[in-house]
């Protein structure tokens, strides 16, 4: 069948169910999103003398989740206009409606009666051949599908989408015996390549995949903790960025989610485990999580879980639960030994060895706690996966785990981790004992350029499936083209090259400078293309390296700071007049440099989760990596659309003055960061190879070197004018400072293209003089040193 996804329902408009109906939003399909009609008229309603027939109070509980849903935080929709593709309704009045929806998903609450009971009604009202999903997190998916008809049975599957749907990856794909495959294949597709997921195929076993592993972790961390007399506090940090997982780490994250949550997950996954679960028992809530259950302290929904937020002389204090005493106190700083050793350890990958070794009470928690969640997951093979991959992909994808369970097992080494196992009485299962005496030392490995997994049932390495939709990086080492500290050429074949950077955070300094001069320069002398992207969890770019400048500056070096800036600025403009079609892939933070980088691509082929933004003036100086000559050149050519030409540049200015950054791709297509002719994808991993394809398109269409620009129009005294005024009126009302108002005026000077008597057209080469001495104007002020300064010991620039 020649299926497509135009139009979905979503049956139920809680918290899942509306940000699930935005993110179908989100990739432009029309969404009808239902609740249930009110049984009773409120106290405003009946006040404004309606009656429960009024389309506003049968449509209330719907219309109410969805706007508290558009309010929340972190976001829901990638633009906020995307909320029109939504239509709201309910069961009584619009269920009916269903029978021109392509997709039908259910998100009600989790009891199987009320759910069977809706999916009778489904059935009788869908067309042949409509699919029909349930986004249940724990009730198995065969029984309700119990008495259905053979068309809705053979279309019906699990659909586990994980909170908040916009930003975690994962969408487990769970079938049932009479479900169609071609339908499993078609869900599994659409998910990665439409909704941007990683899409898991599960077995209809208790929690699934993710759920079974990571809350069993969760409720096994709490219990540990409470062993060990480890703190709320020290748990949190021993649990999050150092071993690669959220910053939230494990009890913060309770908080998030809500306590009711994973008590509820963990109740089931206990009640359902008997006779297949032989850790059943580690389901049995800990002290800790049962008191404040029963209290009702379930996290940020009731003010108060493992943490609290009150109010000390007019500021806000966060205490911690003390698992002893169950009473609340002051956040204490964490400190390790084991922790301090891996502060200069920048792979995560390395880290680990070093964080199993240590004597500390850290070190012990490490090794419990990850042989105990190592042991668990191997028993789950074949019960909930028959493949490791798909284990690793789920704990990933669904809790935002850098590195999955067996990843980070390679990583730490087999048998070492097995020694440690052996010796906490924690052995793995007969398999990993089997694939070890093969005399196999890993579960995975790299061979040309493919990831393979160890199959547990062929007791043979596989090739992970649907690589060849993806390009890592980190697959590639024997493509290596160029390499220096900071920068790797790698080759992608089909004549394209990538330039990835790895410094930390992958910032612009001398090293990252001179990978992109001589990735372009092999580019044009061997090949036909460049892409600019990484595989990094952290950062496209976060701009420039400020240590450097900041020391020219301290010693009043402006020289030198004028010419790293112009080495800066001819690297941006290298790019963007090259010989070969270069290609941004930025995503998560594109900021000031890793800005600059992008908007001088030919193409940007960008993440739609991509926060892009010129940040400079956040250290009091402008944008001076072309950045702010790009922003005046692509006003120029918005000119010519009719609207109004000092409307078109203010927006520009403010955007680099607030230094505002995007919230999404889409925001920063709105904020002409990425134009019409840029590309937007979904799933994060297709990023690179997806731009490798807009290089090898731009090559066989005839790419030609283009000239650069000499007809840009500025504003000059004019544009100079509207923005001093609108500066004094700011100061007037203290809404900036004096130091801010002289950042901003440079940069009104910058962007309007000096001061001319009238509105011309003047050259780049012209606005990158103007951008150099205005950066350079700016070096010497105390109060950038001081914001510099601020932001290179680890605090927050001074807003003065």
């Amino acid at each position: 069948m020649n299926r497509s996804i135009k139009k979905v329902a979503v049956l139920g408009s809680g918290i899942m169910g509306s940000r699930i109906a935005c993110h179908f939003a989100n990739i432009g399909v029309e969404v009808l999103l239902l609740d249930m009609v009110p049984r009773e008229l409120n106290a405003a309603e009946n006040a404004k003398g309606l009656s429960t027939d009024h389309p506003m109070v049968r449509n209330r509980i719907v219309t109410e989740s969805f706007q508290n849903t558009l309010k929340g935080s972190p976001a829901p929709l990638y633009n906020a206009k995307f909320a029109s593709r939504v239509r709201l309704g309910n069961f009584d009045d619009n269920l009916k409606e269903i029978k021109d929806y392509d997709w039908i998903i259910e998100v009600i609450v989790e009891r199987l009666d009320i759910k069977k009971s809706l999916f009778e009604k489904v059935d009788a009202l869908r067309k042949p051949g409509t699919l029909v999903s349930s986004n249940t997190s724990g009730i198995p998916i065969h029984l309700m599908a119990e008495g259905r008809s053979d068309d809705f049975r053979a279309h019906f599957c699990g659909t586990h989408f994980f909170n908040p749907p916009r930003y975690l990856r994962l969408l487990e794909i769970i079938p049932t015996p009479q479900t169609d495959p071609a339908v499993v294949d078609y869900l599994l597709n659409y998910g990665d390549l439409y909704l941007g997921k990683t899409t898991v195929l599960c077995k209809d076993t208790p929690g699934f995949i993710a759920n079974r592993l990571g809350i069993y972790a969760m409720v096994q961390t709490i219990r540990m903790a409470e062993e060990m007399g480890l703190t709320v506090e020290e748990v949190d940090k021993l649990t999050s960025t150092v071993v690669g997982r959220p910053k939230s780490g494990t009890f913060r994250l309770s908080d998030v989610v809500g306590l009711d949550t994973s008590v509820h997950v963990s109740n089931n996954l206990y009640a359902s485990g008997e006779g297949i679960d032989e850790s059943r028992g580690a389901f049995i809530l800990p002290a800790s999580m049962q008191t404040l259950y029963d209290n009702k302290w379930l996290g940020d929904k009731t003010g108060q879980g493992f943490y609290k937020k009150t109010k000390v002389n007019g500021k806000t204090v966060i205490l911690a639960l003390d698992l002893k005493t169950m009473e609340y106190k002051p956040s204490q700083k964490v400190r390790f030994a084991t922790l301090e050793s891996t502060k200069a350890i920048d792979s995560l990958k390395k880290r680990f060895g070093v964080l199993l070794a240590g004597s500390d009470k850290a070190a012990e928690f490490y090794r419990k706690s990850f042989a105990d969640s190592f042991r668990y997951a191997t028993f789950r093979i074949p019960e909930i996966s028959d493949e490791l991959y798909r284990i690793d992909q789920a704990i990933c994808a669904g809790f935002g785990w850098e590195m999955g369970m067996f990843e980070t097992w390679d990583a730490i080494g087999v048998q070492k981790m097995i020694g440690i196992m052996e010796k906490l009485d924690l052995k793995p299962a007969p398999w990993v004992y089997d694939m070890t005496g093969a005399g196999h030392s890993s579960f995975y490995k790299v061979e040309n350029g493919k990831k393979l997994y160890y199959d547990a049932t062929s007791k043979a390495y596989k090739a992970i499936p649907g690589q060849e939709s993806f390009i890592i990086l980190e697959n590639l080492s024997d493509n290596v083209v160029w390499k220096n500290p900071g920068a790797t050429v790698y080759d992608l074949g089909d004549g394209i090259v990538n330039l990835e950077f790895h410094s930390k955070m992958n910032t612009f300094g001398a090293e990252v400078v001179e990978g992109v001069q001589r990735g372009i320069a092999i580019a044009e002398k061997d090949f036909r293309g460049l892409v600019i992207g990484n595989d990094s969890s952290e950062a496209f770019s976060a701009g420039a390296n400020l240590a450097m400048l900041f020391m020219f500056a301290v010693e009043q070096e402006f020289d030198e700071v004028n010419l790293m800036i112009a080495q800066f600025q001819q690297t941006m403009m290298r790019a963007r007049y090259s010989a070969i079609p270069v290609v941004g892939a930025p995503h998560t933070l594109a900021l000031g440099g890793g800005c600059e980088i992008n908007l001088h691509c030919d193409k940007i082929v960008a993440h739609s989760e991509t926060y892009m933004g010129l940040v400079e003036l956040g250290v009091g100086l402008i944008p001076a990596g072309g950045g702010t000559k790009e922003m005046a050149l692509r006003c120029s050519d918005m000119y010519q659309n009719g609207d109004p030409e000092l409307n078109i540049l203010q927006a520009a200015f403010m955007n680099i003055a607030q230094a505002k950054v995007s919230t999404s791709a889409h925001e920063a297509l709105a904020m002409n960061y990425l134009r019409p002719t840029d590309q937007i994808v979904l799933n994060r991993s297709r990023l690179i190879a997806e731009a490798k394809q807009a290089a090898v398109e731009m090559a066989e269409n005839g790419y030609t070197q283009p000239k650069q620009r000499s007809d840009i129009k500025v504003q000059g005294k004019t544009g100079i004018a509207l923005f001093e005024a609108g500066l004094a009126s700011m100061r007037m009302s203290n809404y900036i400072s004096d130091h801010d108002a002289k950042i901003a005026q440079k940069l009104a000077y910058v962007i309007s293209g000096g001061d001319l008597s009238y509105p011309q057209n003047v050259t780049e080469s012209y606005l990158l003089d103007l951008e150099r001495e205005a950066f350079l104007s700016l070096c010497g002020e105390k109060k950038t040193l001081e914001r510099m300064q601020g932001l290179l010991t680890g605090g927050k620039p001074p807003r003065n």
